[in-house]
């Protein structure tokens, strides 16, 4: 299924609420993304209709099992982009993060997972037996400093 770019951030910040055991609510949505909450109704209602989130009107809003799934390959997908700009082309990470926003909207599922596969060859991640979960914060930052480090080492090699 393809969505827009805000349909995929709605998923996204509905999953990032929902994962800090916060009920998700539209004035929630509308202040993190800084829209109105008209917009945000509209955007959520049509997520509903897609089947990807749970709604009554007033009421709080959860993902359904298929928009958690999109959500979590969003963020996945801006992650992906975001280490390979900052650690592999060295961008600044201020500048990464704005383009990977921007490139993940466009990316194919495909192209991400080839360049996860990519990153994880050439930093040698694939080591990391430590049970990884792409959706833990802490995780991610773990690849993070993890990818820093041995890009540093064979660069001095």
């Amino acid at each position: 299924m393809k969505l827009t770019g805000s349909q995929e951030e709605y998923l996204k910040t509905i999953y990032l609420l929902e994962k800090n055991n916060e009920k998700v609510r539209v004035t929630d949505i509308a202040n993190k993304l800084k829209i109105t909450k008209p917009s945000v109704n509209k955007g959520i209602n049509t997520l509903k209709e897609l089947g990807l989130a749970n709604y009554k009107a007033y009421g709080n809003i959860s993902l359904t099992e298929e928009g958690e799934n999109l959500a979590i390959a969003a963020i996945k997908r801006q992650d992906i982009l975001e280490m390979f700009l900052v650690e592999v082309l060295e961008i600044d990470k201020k500048q990464a993060i704005e383009e990977a926003e921007a490139m993940k909207h466009v990316m194919s599922e495909s192209t991400a997972l080839k360049l996860d596969k990519y990153i994880t060859e050439v930093l040698n991640l694939g080591d990391l037996d430590c049970g990884y979960d792409a959706n833990s914060e802490k995780c991610r930052k773990c690849v993070k400093v993890t990818a820093k480090n041995r890009l540093k080492k064979n660069q001095n090699s």
